[in-house]
């Protein structure tokens, strides 16, 4: 099979499409052209880059409440002459797949009113995903289109992993379960590991910190447990999400503060995490920039949280032989990198400064029992490894 595999990643302020070459069925793992829409709901700007050239950059010449289905179109509209007719199919990042859906697959009309169906399980992600699904439709009506779901890489965890203390008339009827996100990144980073690495690791843990972040554990490969949960408000806190939190403080909040639930998601979505306790910012690079002590006190809890969640998946593993960041901080912050190494320090971890600076791929010392890496994740060539896999079928 040869053409282009195109990817879209949707995420809440900005849409992601990447092209991937495929000849004779072997995908080229550099994609050729990236495209990308950032600003969504402020500014939108539009940024398109080849493998060959310099990125072109300019604002979008939309309103600046557009939509993400007019953003996909716009993008598409951007990307399409540069494919010259020859994509065979467009894969798509969904972010929850459900109970139902554990491997990637073909979108048809009835998976697609599914996959809606579950868009209170993830509300700032699920409905951005689907709008580019529907883009591509309007676009090409023909074209095969596949979804790869951040929740699939989960559902190799054992029943304990998924389960809550709920009636089983919830849990095992109403599939009220812990199922886990960022599985495309985990996937991606696993698959890596080996060839960074050059060695193999039984007992991995995966940090990806980011806007939105969480943590895996990895045994042999697989996912066994992960920090977030029914939803991608659990775990740790994020940029403006707010991890772990008692339920007795929603059921407070509901009755004490007369909140609805409209008040309350807006609350755990959108003003809490490192915004919530900053005050300023739930931007990392911000808040390491600023002498304000409120943002201070949020670096502090976002590594607190990081190296407590190291620990339980410790655990979880019997044990830990290698630990790798990734993502937006994960690849991008030596400080944020070494305050967590100092603190699961009591697992044989031992930062080489140096080596950390330069972004790695080690960031450990020759003599430190145990190996930290970074690893920068690749969640499209993921998608479109999956998705030409699916579309030779």
């Amino acid at each position: 099979m040869n053409g282009v595999v195109l990817t879209i990643n949707a995420g809440s302020s900005s849409v992601k499409a990447a092209a991937f070459r495929a000849a004779n069925g072997i995908l080229q793992e550099k994609a050729f052209i990236r495209g990308e829409i950032a600003g969504l709901g402020g500014a939108p700007a539009l940024t398109v880059q080849t493998a060959d050239g310099p990125a072109a950059s300019g604002p979008l010449n939309v309103d600046k409440t557009v939509d993400h289905a007019a953003a996909i179109s716009a993008l598409l509209d951007d990307l399409a002459p540069k494919l010259a007719g020859d994509t065979i199919a467009v894969g798509h990042r969904v972010v929850h797949g459900g109970r139902a859906y554990s491997a990637p697959l073909q979108l048809t009309p009835k998976i697609i009113a599914t996959l809606e169906r579950l868009t209170p399980l993830a509300p700032g992600h699920q409905p951005h995903n689907l709008a580019g699904i529907a883009a591509v439709r309007r676009r090409w009506p023909d074209i095969r289109q596949v979804a790869c779901f951040d929740t699939a890489f989960h559902r190799t965890q054992p029943p304990e992993a998924e389960r809550f203390a709920l009636p089983r008339a919830l849990t095992v009827d109403a599939g009220i379960i812990r199922y886990g996100f960022h599985g495309l990144s985990y996937e991606y980073v696993a698959s890596a590991f080996p060839k960074v690495a050059e060695r193999q690791a039984r007992r991995i843990i995966v940090a990806h910190l980011g806007a939105g972040a969480s943590m895996c554990a990895l045994f042999n490969g697989k996912s066994i447990a992960t920090s977030m949960g029914f939803t991608a408000l659990d775990g740790l806190p994020m940029a403006t999400r707010c991890g772990d939190i008692d339920p007795g403080v929603l059921l407070y909040l509901l009755n004490e503060k007369n909140m609805n639930p409209a008040d309350l998601a807006d609350l755990l979505y959108e003003r809490s995490g490192l915004l919530g306790i900053s005050a300023s910012s739930g931007d990392m690079r911000v808040l390491e920039q600023s002498d304000d002590e409120n943002a201070q006190e949020a670096i502090d809890y976002f590594v607190y949280r990081c190296v407590r969640e190291i620990g339980a998946l410790a655990a979880c593993l019997g044990g830990v032989d290698a630990l790798v960041f990734t993502a937006g901080i994960g690849e991008n912050s030596p400080t944020i990198r070494k305050r967590i190494l100092d603190g699961a320090a009591w697992l044989g971890f031992e930062t080489d400064g140096a080596a950390n600076q330069a972004q790695g791929p080690r960031i450990t010392s020759s003599g430190s029992k145990k190996s930290a890496w970074v690893i920068p994740t690749n969640e499209e060539l993921v998608i479109a490894r999956r998705t030409l896999a699916l579309a030779a079928t």
